[in-house]
This record gives C-alpha cells, structure tokens and sequence, in this order.
C-alpha cells in the first residue's frame, strides 16, 4: 500500500485538493442555503370545492442581535389542485423551496376532515424529506387561521401547540396524540379507523386587538394581533378517513386509561381531585359463540385535594375509603362505557376491534367483519384502587 501511493503523481493530489476545495467554498457540501429555502415548521390544510389550501408556517430569524435573537415565523398559503400544487404556488409565490424536512405538526381544518383526509395526507406520506413521526391534529374552523394565529405564550403558533402534545400532556390522560405514521397503519389496517387531537383556540383574557390606524396621518399604529391560548382534550375520530364524531374531555382520559398511558394524572369528582399513580388498561376479542370485546381498566388511585380542611395525617396518606373505590370505580366504567358508545354509534372502531378480530381467527374476521360495532357484545371492567 505504502509503495502504491508513493508512485501516485503529485498533480493528482493537487487536483484533488482543488476539486474539495471548490466543493467546500461553492457549495457547502449540499448543506441548506437558508437565503433560498423555506424551512416549514408546521402546515395547515383547508379545502374548498374544488381545491386545496395549504398554511406553511415557514421560520424566519427575529434578530441579528443577542437582544432580538430566537425564532419567529411568517405564513403563507398556496392554493392547487393537490398538495404538490399548493407547495409549488408557495416556491412560485416567494422564490424559497419549501423544505419540509423540519416539519413536526399538521393541522387539517375543519373542511379538511369532512371527507376522507387521504387524498391531503398521501403527499406526506409519498414525500421521503417528512418524517412519518409528525404530529397530526384537526382544529375548529380553519387551519389557516389556527396557525396565522398569535401565540399567548410562544413566538410561534406550531410552537405552543407542540406543547400541547408533551409527554407530560400525554400522561395526564387529557391529552391523545398520534403521527402520521400510526393514523396511516389505522386507516391502512382492517379496522379503517383512526383519530386526532381536537384543537380549540381562545382569546387570551385581557389581550386586545388594535386593528387599522390611530391619530392623524403619519401616526399609523401597527396592529396588534389577539393573543390566543390553545386547548386539545377533545379527540376526533375518523371511519375511512373521515371524522364522524367528537370524543369529550371524559371520553378522551377514558381512552388513555384503555391505552395505559397516565402516570400522574389527575381528574375532579364529587368536588375532589385525585392522581392516577398507576394505570393498567387491555382490550381483549373473544370469538367463543359471537364477537364480543372486553374494556378494562385498572388504576391505583390517591386523593389529591379537597375543599374541605382535613387533618395533616390524613392529608399525607391521601387513602381512600372503601366507598370512595367503589365510586370511582363505577365513575370510570361510565366513561369507558360512554366511548364504547359513542365509536360504536359512529361506526369507528378506534379500538381496533376488526383488527383483533383478525389477529385472534381470520376465518371469524371473515365472519363477522361486517357486524355493525353497536351489535358486538360488549364487557367493561373498571377498578380504581386506594394506596394500601
């Protein structure tokens, strides 16, 4: 090897050093050109009749200064036939390649959903720049408007309502999320059922909107924008891609319990509030004599705080009396019962029901795929338990 390279020619070295460094100093090595590229952070998809429109939230530096210094973003929206199209009349719009690769979150309006969102998603899922882990969630009225609009406590709208799909809002119970990837194996797989955080906005209390000028000619006052506050403990859930019903606060920490995901999450009853410590949930398909599907829920439960003035004993113990489990028990059985019932009446079968069904028999899938959800007989267990 030694003698090999002794024997190269010196000017195929100094070729070589010139070819890397033209490289280096004409192109960065195919890094980003931030003048030329507009790096999305989230988009928002609405339709019309005939036509898409598509919100990018695209980050854009706030200041050259230590003092102005961090993100801020600017949205532009494109219009066309498909997806493609929408981001094509943004490149011809502002002359920036929208890059899509940093994007984390898509919001579908509320005209986006009433038909099977697919047709919106598919583009996502085709290009290979996105990552398949971004977020997905639907909002009330537009998603234009839910991104355009003014954060109470980020720069950015994407931003503040990343926050709002935490791990720690994950393991309240009150929050359900889902990426691209999981809705697409749930509108792919046997059950064509799938669903996604519900996102409401609300005007910040106390913030104002300026709209238009004030004072004489000259005096023009910027506008200042409502700052709004975002919500998301409601769940949309989809039967072929298409919402068909609007799961409620309750429903939605029903679902988490079923899906064992709180720890540490708290919720209020009969004018206490109590931390969920630990939560064990299953789902279970028998096919014995006809289908019939089995909810249980297992949680070991601590009293959080009350109205009332209780001893410093007590208050450090948070136990419950044998009442108070049998209570909450019966309380999350009915939030388990009403989610069973309001999927079921809807046709979607975000349990996945068909999807076990198929795993445990495919010859009983292909008996009973068509039952009407509302026919399958239906189990629920739920057991709240005290600290011991």
């Amino acid at each position: 090897m030694k003698r090999f390279l002794k024997h190269i020619p010196v000017k195929l070295w100094a070729i070589l050093c010139i070819a890397v460094l033209f490289t280096f100093f004409s192109n960065d090595f195919g890094l980003v050109d931030i003048q030329k590229t507009a790096l999305v952070l989230a988009a928002g998809i609405d339709r019309t009749e005939d036509e898409f429109a598509l919100t990018a939230q695209i980050a854009v530096p706030k200041g050259s200064d230590r003092t102005t210094g961090g993100t801020s973003s600017v949205e532009i929206e494109g219009r066309g036939a498909t997806v493609s199209d929408c981001l094509a009349d943004l490149y011809a719009k502002t002359g920036w390649v929208p890059k899509l690769v940093f994007c984390d979150l898509l919001v579908l309006g509320e005209t986006a959903v009433q038909r099977d969102v697919f047709d919106c998603l598919d583009y996502f899922l085709r290009n290979e720049y996105i990552p398949d882990s971004c977020l997905l969630a639907t909002c009330e009225g537009s998603a234009g408007e839910l991104l355009s609009s003014a954060s109470a406590i980020d720069d950015t709208s994407a931003l503040a309502l990343e926050k709002l799909f935490s791990d720690a809002a994950q393991k309240s119970g009150w929050v359900m999320t889902t990426t691209l990837r999981e809705f697409a194996i749930g509108y792919f797989g046997e059950s064509r059922s799938g669903y996604m955080p519900y996102v409401r906005a609300q005007a910040q209390e106390g913030s104002q909107e300026q709209g238009g000028q004030s004072g004489g000619q000259g005096d023009a006052q910027p506008s200042q924008q409502e700052q709004k506050i975002y919500s998301a403990q409601e769940t949309a859930v989809f039967s072929g891609g298409r919402q068909v019903a609007l799961l409620t606060p309750e429903e939605t920490f029903a679902f988490s319990l079923l899906e064992g995901n709180i720890y540490a999450g708290t919720f209020t009853a009969a004018g206490k509030t109590y931390v969920v410590l630990r939560d064990s949930g299953s789902v279970d398909v028998s096919t014995a004599d006809a289908p019939a599907i089995s909810l249980g829920v297992t949680c070991k439960v601590q009293l959080y705080g009350e109205s009332e003035t209780v001893p410093p004993e007590e208050l450090a113990k948070g136990a419950l009396s044998p009442e108070e489990e049998r209570f909450l028990s019966d309380l999350l059985a009915s939030h388990v019962r009403s989610l069973w019932d309001t999927c079921a009446g809807a046709e979607c079968d975000l349990l996945f029901f068909r999807r076990s069904l198929w795993r445990a028999s495919p010859a009983a899938y292909g008996k009973w795929k068509d039952l009407p959800l509302a026919s399958v007989t239906v189990r629920i267990s739920a057991r709240a338990e005290g600290l011991k």
